[in-house]
């Protein structure tokens, strides 16, 4: 049977899952908005796989897009677990992952939207319908009011990218959660389904999905 570490760190939820074929085992994740990754992802990863390293086949990571700084760490963390023990890397799409934990905790659905805040009016964003296929790969998009109205039926909008939405996009039968965090929890049937079909990456040669360069902000006076 197989066992999985899956590793989400894109946003400012730290979190971590192990799992096999039959469901989630074990489950460990901190929110904080001031980005905690450096501090507790190697704990939390120490809490979760316990004395079951040698047990792993394999390493998930939520690849991006996201925040640069968390899967800058959440991938050297993963990318050391696969040198060290010697498995395979499953990169796994931040938003379609996303995607797959709402579509379960929140059925019913014509339209997932997951979006990810991308500063301004711009999220990183994708178009799922309700059986889990790709409409509209990842994009960084900047909203206009009518940006989705060209779906039909009922729209669920929703991560730290769905609060600048509410209000504001005309779409006639769209609800929005903002409160929604990707989780490692959101990754395992995916990563299942990629190990299986042998969709793996060398992690010698995998970078995150930045989607967009990293821009450095000026650094604050000193006083």
């Amino acid at each position: 049977m197989s066992l999985i570490l899956s590793i989400e760190s894109a946003t400012k939820n730290c979190s971590v899952a192990l799992s096999d074929e039959s469901g989630l085992i074990s489950l460990k994740e901190e929110h904080s908005e001031k980005y905690i990754h450096a501090e507790r992802l190697h704990v939390l990863i120490k809490e979760v796989i316990g004395n079951r390293s040698k047990d792993l086949s394999a390493i998930a990571i939520s690849k991006g897009p996201g925040s640069y700084t968390g899967l800058r760490i959440g991938t050297a963390a993963a990318k050391g677990l696969c040198f060290a023990l010697d498995l395979p890397l499953i990169a796994l799409s931040t938003l379609e992952h996303m995607a797959a934990q709402a579509r379960e905790e929140h059925p019913g659905f014509d339209h997932y939207l997951p979006m990810i805040d991308a500063r301004r009016m711009e999220v990183y964003t994708a178009t799922i319908d309700s059986a889990g296929n790709t409409l509209q790969e990842v994009q960084a998009l900047e909203l206009a009011k009518e940006s989705f109205n060209h779906l039909s039926g009922t729209v669920l909008t929703f991560g730290d990218g769905a609060g600048k939405c509410e209000g504001f996009l005309q779409h006639p039968s769209m609800e929005f959660n903002s409160s929604f965090l990707p989780s490692a929890k959101g990754m395992s049937l995916l990563a299942h389904s990629a190990l299986a079909n042998k969709e793996t990456v060398d992690p010698a040669y995998f970078e995150p999905y930045y989607l967009k360069e990293f821009v450095a902000g000026k650094p604050k006076s000193l006083l």
